[in-house]
C-alpha cells in the first residue's frame, strides 16, 4: 500500500524523521518497501493561465499563447492538444530547471533549465508543462490542467504540496487493518504513545425521505449492508486538488469526483464502497449469489460469465456488480449521472478470497475485503463519503439504510492471556501494568483475572484469534530491539548410549563400502505403483496431495528405489547400487495404538537394488552380471554384527521372481525379503537388466552383542571334511544347524565348502560337503577323540535327515 507522508502526518505526528519512523514501522511488522519523494526536483514552476492564443502562422499543430503568470503575460509556443483560453496550467519560467527524461536503465534523470527559445521563428519565453515533464506522471496526454481557483503566481511545489514522501507498505496477509490512513496512524500512535488526530466526520442531515429497497439473500456471505440515495449530484465537478493528489500519491489516478471519493475514503478508512447510478436500477437490490452462466460486463469493460459461488448485487433484472470486487458497466457513475445510491458493505472474507483471481482481476477492494474489514466500519465510511460528495458535488442525502443479518459477526472472542505464559514465551519480564497499557493502546477490551487477563480485541483486528496472537503483539509494541539479548545455554548432559546399537550411519557406510549409492525419494507414491507393489494392501491417503501420482503414502521402499534405477539405467549407467532407509507406512485399525497420527503404522525399513555388472570394468577379473549370491552377500554384510540369528528361508513373493526368493526370519518373525524382481514387474516398469533387491526392518539389523574375550588355545586345531549324501530339497542351512546343535565344544566352526548333483550321485540326492575344525583348550585333541566327535555329527544327521557318509 502507497501513502503520503504528510497525509499521515495530519493524523498522527511522532516527533520521527521519515526514515526512523519507517524503521519503526518495520520493526513492528509493517515492512516498508519502498520510500521516494512525491515529485521530481524541479523549480521554477508556477500557475499561470492561458489569457488567448492563436494559431502558428507557419505550424498548424501549434499555438501562440499569451499566458498570465500573476506578474506579467508571457508569449509561449505550445503545441499540447488540450491548450485553450482560461486554462490554468503549470509555467515553467525562464531559468526553471525541470527533471528532463530518464534514458535507458539509469534510474536518474538528467536536468534541463528552460531557455528563451524560437519555434518557427517566432519567440517563446517558457514552456506549460504536462505532469509527464513536471515527472508527476509516466504519460500525458496533454497540458496538466489546474483549478479554476488556483492563485497564479503560486510557486507549483507549494500549490501542490510536492514536498512530501510516498511509502510503499508491504503488508502481510493477516493485517488487513492497516491497509488505510486510519489503520497505520493507531499503529504509529501505539508504538509512540500518542493520540490520533482525526480529523472531523460528522454524519450528514438527511433531506430527503427517499430509500431503496435492498434484500440480503446471502444472509451469511454479506451480513451488514448500509446504503443511501444522494440527489442532484453535479458529476462534472471537479475533484479538488489536496484528494486528487493524494490519490495519485496512493497509485490511484483521479477517475470523476463521485469515484475518487469511494476511493479516498477507503484509502482513509480501510472501507471500500461503490456507487451506483439511481436512475439505472430497476426495482430492488439483491445480494445473492450469481445464477449460473449469469453474464455482466465490469466497468472496465471486460464482459465475464459468473461462475454459480461468487457472491453478487444485482438489481431485478440483472447483476450490477460482482460483491467486493469490481461494479458493472450498466449501473456506473457517468458524467450524465444526477442521483446516485451509495453502498457500503461488510462481505465475508471468506466469500471473497480467490474470486478476482479467478475473474483475472486484483483490485483495491478486493485485496481489502480478502482480508478483511471491520465489522463495525460500514455507516461510518458512508457518513463520510456522503459529507465529502455533497461538499464536492453538492446534491441531498436521504436517510441511511441499514441491514444487519443474525450471522454478523458482532464481537471478537475473549481470549485468556496468562501472566506465567509471556514469561516463558518471550523471555522477557514485563509489568502488569505495561502489560495492560499496551493492550489498550492497541484497542483491546482488557480484564483483569487471577492468573492474567481477559482481552478481547476491536472488530478490525481479525488477525487476533488465540493467546500467541495477544503474546505476539505485546512483544511487537514492546519492540524486538528491546529484548535483551541472553546466550543460550546448554547443561551438557551426556545422554545414555547403549553399547549394542549399530547406528544407521555404520549401516548405511556398510553399503557404500560395498559400492552402493544412498537415494532419498519421496514417502508418497502413485497408487498404481502401490497397487502393483503390495496388491493385498489399502495404502494411506493423502488428504491434499500434491498431485495424483503422489497420493498415496508408501508401503515399500522398492517402488522409489527402482524409479531411481530405471532413471540411472536409462542415462547410460550399466552397473547401478542403490539403498535407502527409510519410513514406510500401514493402516493401523488397532485400538489404542500409538502412533504419530491415529490409524498410521510407521515402520523404518532399509532396502536396496542392484543390476548390471559384478564388478567395475577392469583388467584382473572376468566381467559377469550380478546375481541371487552377491545380493545375498550384501545383506549378510548388514547382518554381520546382528544380535538376533537371522535366517534365510525360500519363500515366494508377488514381486520377487519364483525361485530366485527368500524370506527373513528372527525368531519365527518375518524381517524382510530379497530376491530378483519378478519378470512381469520388470516388464511393466521397462528395465532390461536382471535386478535383485532387498528390503528389511531397520529394527533387525541394529542391535549387536557386547564384544567379549575368548581365551585363545596352545594347542593345534584339526580339521576334517565329510561329504554326506541328502535329498536335494533339504537345504545345507538347515543341515548346519543340526551340525551346531549336536556337536561338542570341541567345534569351533564349520565351513561349507562344496554342494556336488551330477554323475556318481543319484537322482534326487546331493553332495554336500563341509570342513570341521575342532580345537580344545586343554590338551592336543587325539584321533579317537576328532572320530568320536565325527560319529555323532553324523549320526545326528543320519536320524534328521537319512543322511549317509559319501564314500
Amino acid at each position: 500500500m502507497k501513502f503520503s507522508e504528510q497525509w499521515l502526518r495530519s493524523w498522527v505526528d511522532p516527533a520521527l524523521t521519515t526514515q526512523q519512523m519507517c524503521d519503526q514501522l518495520t520493526m513492528a511488522g509493517l515492512e516498508v518497501d519502498g520510500v521516494e519523494p512525491a515529485a521530481a526536483d524541479f523549480s521554477g514552476v508556477v500557475v499561470a493561465q492561458v489569457e488567448a492564443l492563436q494559431k502558428h502562422p507557419d505550424a498548424d499543430k501549434l499555438n501562440i499563447c499569451q499566458v498570465n503568470d500573476g506578474k506579467q503575460v508571457l508569449q509561449i509556443v505550445c503545441g499540447a492538444p488540450n491548450v485553450r483560453q482560461g486554462l490554468k496550467i503549470p509555467l515553467a519560467t525562464l531559468g526553471a530547471c525541470l527533471p528532463g527524461e530518464k534514458t535507458g536503465d539509469d534510474s536518474n534523470s538528467k536536468p534541463f533549465k528552460i531557455k528563451p527559445a524560437k519555434l518557427r521563428g517566432v519567440e517563446s519565453s517558457g514552456m506549460l508543462c504536462s505532469e509527464k515533464e513536471l515527472g508527476l506522471a509516466e504519460q500525458a496526454d496533454g497540458l496538466m490542467e489546474l483549478a479554476a481557483d488556483a492563485p497564479l503566481g503560486e510557486d507549483l511545489r507549494d500549490y501542490l504540496s510536492l514536498d512530501d514522501t510516498i511509502i510503499d507498505i508491504d503488508l502481510t496477509p493477516n493485517r488487513g487493518d492497516c491497509l488505510s490512513i486510519a489503520g497505520i496512524a493507531r499503529e504509529l500512535a501505539v508504538l509512540n504513545e500518542c493520540s490520533v488526530n482525526r480529523p472531523p466526520m460528522e454524519a450528514v442531515i438527511p433531506r430527503l425521505d427517499d430509500s431503496f429497497s435492498v434484500e440480503l439473500e446471502a444472509e451469511t456471505a454479506c451480513s451488514h449492508y448500509a446504503g443511501r440515495i444522494i440527489k442532484g449530484v453535479d458529476t462534472q465537478a471537479r475533484s479538488p486538488v489536496w484528494l486528487t493528489e493524494r490519490l495519485r500519491r496512493s497509485g490511484i489516478r483521479s477517475n470523476g469526483p463521485v469515484v475518487d471519493i469511494t476511493n479516498y475514503v477507503m484509502l482513509e478508512l480501510g472501507q471500500p464502497m461503490h456507487a451506483f447510478d439511481l436512475d439505472r436500477l430497476h426495482g430492488s437490490l439483491h445480494i445473492r449469489y450469481a445464477q449460473s452462466a449469469e453474464k455482466m460486463t465490469l466497468l472496465d469493460g471486460k464482459p465475464v460469465t459468473l461462475d454459480a459461488d461468487t457472491l453478487v448485487v444485482a438489481d431485478d433484472d440483472r447483476p450490477l456488480a460482482i460483491a467486493g470486487i469490481m461494479g458493472g458497466e450498466d449501473s456506473g457513475v457517468s458524467q450524465t449521472t444526477n442521483d446516485i445510491f451509495l453502498e457500503s458493505a461488510y462481505f465475508r472474507p471468506e466469500v471473497i478470497a480467490g474470486k478476482a483471481r479467478s475473474y483475472g482481476l486484483h483490485t483495491d477492494s478486493s485485496h481489502r475485503f480478502e482480508r478483511g474489514v471491520d465489522t463495525g466500519l460500514q455507516v461510518v465510511a458512508l457518513e463520510r463519503a456522503s459529507e465529502l460528495i455533497m461538499q464536492i458535488c453538492g446534491g441531498e442525502a436521504a436517510k441511511v439504510q441499514e441491514y444487519i443479518t443474525r450471522a454478523h459477526p458482532l464481537h471478537n472472542p475473549q481470549i485468556h492471556v496468562r501472566r506465567q505464559r509471556i514469561k516463558r514465551v518471550l523471555g522477557i519480564a514485563m509489568e502488569d501494568s505495561a502489560i495492560e497499557a499496551i493492550f489498550t493502546r492497541l484497542g483491546f477490551d482488557v480484564q483483569t483475572t487471577d492468573e492474567g487477563w481477559q482481552v478481547q480485541a476491536p472488530g478490525y483486528r481479525f488477525d487476533i484469534n488465540i493467546e500467541a496472537d495477544l503474546l505476539e503483539e505485546l512483544v511487537r509494541v514492546y519492540g524486538y530491539n528491546n529484548i535483551p539479548r541472553i546466550h543460550a545455554s546448554y547443561p551438557g548432559i551426556i545422554q545414555p548410549r547403549k553399547e549394542t546399537h549399530i547406528s544407521l550411519v555404520s549401516l548405511k557406510n556398510r553399503l557404500v563400502n560395498r559400492g552402493y549409492f544412498e537415494v532419498v525419494t519421496y514417502s508418497f507414491v502413485d497408487p498404481a505403483m502401490q497397487a502393483i507393489f503390495d496388491p493385498p494392501l489399502t495404502p494411506v491417503a493423502l488428504a491434499n496431495p500434491i498431485s495424483s501420482e503422489m497420493s498415496v503414502m508408501r508401503t515399500t521402499l522398492w517402488i522409489g528405489l527402482l524409479q531411481a534405477m530405471k532413471y540411472n539405467l536409462n542415462r547410460q549407467q550399466t552397473r547401478v547400487r542403490l539403498f535407502e532407509a527409510g519410513l514406510c507406512f500401514y493402516p493401523d485399525h488397532t485400538e489404542g495404538a500409538t502412533s504419530l497420527q491415529a490409524g498410521i503404522t510407521q515402520q523404518p525399513m532399509f532396502a536396496g537394488v542392484i543390476a548390471g555388472d559384478h564388478l567395475p570394468q577392469q583388467w584382473g577379473s572376468e566381467t559377469r552380471k550380478v546375481d541371487y549370491f552377491d545380493l545375498k552377500a550384501d545383506v549378510e554384510a548388514l547382518l554381520e554384527k546382528s544380535r538376533y540369528i537371522t535366517e534365510f528361508k525360500a519363500a515366494e513373493h508377488p514381486v520377487l521372481h519364483p525361485g530366485q526368493s527368500a524370506c527373513l526370519m528372527q525368531n519365527g518373525q518375518l524381517v524382510g525379503w530379497l530376491g530378483a524382481l519378478h519378470p512381469s514387474i520388470q516388464k511393466q516398469l521397462g528395465i532390461d537388466p536382471q535386478v535383485y533387491l532387498f528390503e528389511i526392518q531397520q529394527s533387525a539389523i541394529n542391535e549387536s552383542t557386547l564384544p567379549a574375550f575368548k581365551s585363545l588355545s596352545r594347542y593345534p586345531e584339526v580339521r576334517r571334511d565329510i561329504a554326506i549324501l541328502v535329498d536335494v530339497d533339504i537345504s545345507a542351512a538347515d543341515l548346519l544347524q543340526t551340525i551346531h546343535q549336536n556337536a561338542s565344544r570341541l567345534l569351533v566352526d564349520c565351513e561349507l565348502f562344496d554342494i556336488y548333483q551330477g554323475k556318481g550321485v543319484e537322482k534326487g540326492i546331493k553332495s554336500v560337503a563341509f570342513g570341521l575344525i575342532l580345537q580344545d583348550l586343554s590338551c592336543t585333541l587325539t584321533d579317537q577323540d576328532v572320530e568320536t566327535e565325527i560319529e555323532n555329527i553324523v549320526s545326528a544327521l543320519n536320524q534328521q535327515f537319512a543322511a549317509t557318509l559319501r564314500e
